[in-house]
């Protein structure tokens, strides 16, 4: 069906597996939504953000984050017994782009969280899936401090294209995330039937 397939219990037929990347700027909530969606307890390489990174990482409307992502968070749902949906969680800052050609690698879509409190830091990861041909939906991830702006008002600060969904979203809540997921397979499909 899709992508590869995961590993079988014997006696039971092998799962389709698919990869979903989480992508978006620095502290957007990309860890949180993985954790928040994840069956297991989700593998996180965050670090705490120490004096080094001054002069080099972008703390501009996040200043009280503590830790970073450093390479990735993974998560896990199962959809049933042939269908498991892996999640892929990417770095937020700039130094760690390197990474996300590696992580795309086999990906079926991917989520882009926004931030409207600093909706440029979601322009790389558009760019960066547009330019790969790699489906995609906006989750505008609601912080209690953020301007509220409407989907058509973020689409056009975001200069998105009509067929890309964009939804608001707590990456706190796994119901919201799971909705988030959902749009993101249905547009998938959409595109895929042309």
């Amino acid at each position: 069906m899709f992508g590869s397939t995961a590993a079988s219990t014997p006696g039971q037929p092998l799962a389709h597996s698919v990869k979903i990347l989480v992508a978006g700027g620095f502290g957007v909530g990309k860890t949180t939504m993985v954790g928040a969606i994840s069956e297991i307890a989700p593998l996180r390489t965050e670090e705490i953000i120490t004096e080094r990174s001054a002069g080099v990482d972008d703390l501009t409307g996040v200043e009280r984050k503590s830790t970073t992502t450093v390479a990735l968070d993974f998560g896990r749902i199962t959809i049933d017994s042939g269908l498991v949906l892996y999640l892929f969680g990417t770095p937020g800052q700039d130094r760690f782009w390197f990474l996300w050609d590696e992580l795309a690698r086999g990906a079926l879509g991917a989520v882009v969280l926004a931030d409207t409190r600093r909706l440029d830091t979601s322009f790389a990861a558009i760019d960066f899936f547009e330019k790969r041909g790699i489906g995609f939906t906006v989750g505008v991830n609601r912080f209690h401090d953020a301007p509220e702006y409407s989907t058509q008002e973020v689409r056009e600060a975001l200069d998105l294209d009509e067929r890309v969904p964009i939804l608001m979203c707590d990456a706190r809540d796994r119901e919201s995330c799971r909705g988030v997921l959902l749009t993101l397979a249905e547009y998938l499909i959409t595109r895929a039937l042309g």
